[in-house]
C-alpha cells in the first residue's frame, strides 16, 4: 500500500484512519520500522514544520501527535518482539509549583514518535524526584518545563542537585516554557533550550547526536 494515506491521516489528526492504515500496512507485510519512519515520523516532522511556520497551532499539533501515538502504540509490541531498541531515553517533567502540562505532554508525544523512550514524571516535580528518576532510569536527556516566572528558578535548583549527585557527566538537560529564553535556560544550568515541542526534538537530537 501507499504509506501516504497514513502520513495524511497523521497530519489531519485522524486516529481511526491512522489505525486502519497501520493495520492494512502490517497485513501487507510492510515492515514496522518503514511504517514508523516513512509515515508516522515523517508526518510529525511535517507537522512540526507547519507549527514553526505559523500554519499549525498547539491544538493541531496535539491532535496530530495523538493520531501518531495511536500508530506508534500499534507498532510498539512488534518492535519489542523484534528486540528493536529505542534510539534513546528521555525523562520529562514540569517543575515544582507549576501545574502546566500541555507543552510537556506534546514534547513527550513528539519524542515517542521520533523513536525515543519517554518517562513522564508529570507536573509539580521536585528536584529530589528528578534526581531519583535520573539515578534509576539513567536517561540520555532530562527535559524540564516551567511556564511561570515564579517557578522557572527551580530549574537552577534541579541542575545543581544533579551536579551534587554526580549525575551531570553523561546527562544532557534541556528546558522550555513560556517564561524562559535560551539565555535564562543556559544561565540556570541547562545545556539547551527549546521554545516549542518540534524544536525540543531537534535540540535533543543536536545535543545527543541520537537519531540524526
Amino acid at each position: 500500500m501507499d504509506l501516504s494515506a497514513i502520513y495524511k491521516a497523521v497530519i489531519e489528526g485522524s486516529v481511526p484512519s491512522v489505525e486502519q492504515g497501520v493495520k492494512q500496512a502490517l497485513e501487507e507485510n510492510i515492515k514496522p520500522d518503514k511504517i514508523l519512519n516513512e509515515a508516522l515520523i515523517a508526518a510529525m516532522t511535517e507537522v512540526g514544520k507547519r507549527f514553526q511556520s505559523g500554519e499549525f497551532f498547539v491544538p493541531e499539533m496535539l491532535i496530530s501527535a495523538r493520531a501518531m501515538k495511536a500508530g506508534v502504540e500499534m507498532l510498539r509490541p512488534l518492535f519489542v518482539e523484534a528486540g528493536i531498541e529505542p534510539i534513546g531515553k528521555v525523562i520529562i517533567g514540569t517543575v515544582l509549583g507549576d501545574m502546566h502540562d500541555i507543552g510537556k505532554n506534546l514534547v513527550g508525544l513528539m519524542l515517542e514518535g521520533a523513536g525515543f523512550e519517554v518517562k513522564d514524571l508529570g507536573v509539580d516535580v521536585s528536584a529530589e524526584k528528578f534526581v531519583t528518576a535520573v539515578k534509576e532510569e539513567k536517561p540520555h536527556v532530562l527535559g524540564m518545563s516551567a511556564l511561570l516566572t515564579t517557578t522557572m528558578t527551580s530549574i537552577e535548583g534541579i541542575t545543581k542537585a544533579l551536579e551534587e549527585a554526580g549525575l551531570r557527566k553523561d546527562l544532557k538537560v534541556i528546558a522550555g516554557g513560556a517564561c524562559l529564553t535560551e539565555e535564562t535556560a543556559i544561565r540556570f544550568g541547562a545545556d539547551g533550550y527549546a521554545p516549542d515541542a518540534a524544536s525540543a526534538v531537534d535540540k535533543i537530537k543536536e545535543l545527543t547526536g541520537l537519531g540524526t
